[in-house]
């Protein structure tokens, strides 16, 4: 039995070395390995005031996007906005602007959507009046011209004030479709 014992005594060290290397291996592990996932929510990059211009194939200037603060986090791949501003462009008529103070970007870059303070603003041209549009929520498709709301929406130009419960907007053609609970109030003009 000794015999034994001494046979294993010189590969004592090395079973202790391993253990103490296997208990060390565990005491630097992050506790996001474990699990595979990153529990951190940080952002991989910042970008404070930044413009992205999206040309048309004659390139002329179609869509700008305008932030104060860009933030990308890539443990869920979103992209968040501070204060975006974004403006379409079209030959035949002014720029249709929206801002809101906040937003995010969906994760192939197709989709924007606008929260809180959502403001629409159509400026006047030929004899149109400016329209103000606001809502709280506004899904921008920038590829499609097209921005829709499942929220509460409010219209107000030089003669009428309506409100809504959703609407679609083709922010090329400046068509707007209310879904419902359309209620207006129409002030001709005074002769």
């Amino acid at each position: 039995m000794i015999d034994r014992l001494r046979s294993w005594l010189p590969l004592l060290p090395l079973m202790l070395l391993l253990g103490a290397t296997y208990w060390l291996n565990l005491q630097v592990q992050s506790p996001e390995s474990d699990t595979g996932k990153n529990l951190r929510h940080d952002p991989d990059y910042i970008i404070d005031n930044f413009t992205a211009t999206t040309l048309d194939e004659k390139g002329k200037i179609r869509f700008v996007m305008s932030a104060n603060k860009m933030l990308h986090y890539p443990d869920d791949d979103t992209t968040l906005l501070e204060a975006p501003q974004l403006a379409s462009y079209t030959a035949e008529r002014p720029p249709m602007r929206m801002t809101a103070l906040n937003g995010e970007i969906s994760h192939k870059g197709d989709e924007i959507f606008l929260r809180n303070d959502v403001t629409i603003v159509r400026p006047a041209y030929a004899k149109q009046s400016e329209l103000t549009f606001k809502t709280n929520y506004l899904h921008v498709l920038p590829n499609k011209d097209m921005a829709d709301s499942n929220l509460a929406v409010s219209l107000v130009d030089a003669r009428t004030n309506l409100n809504a419960l959703g609407m679609e907007l083709n922010y090329k053609t400046h068509i707007v479709k209310f879904l419902s609970q359309v209620k207006t109030v129409y002030e001709p003009v005074k002769k």
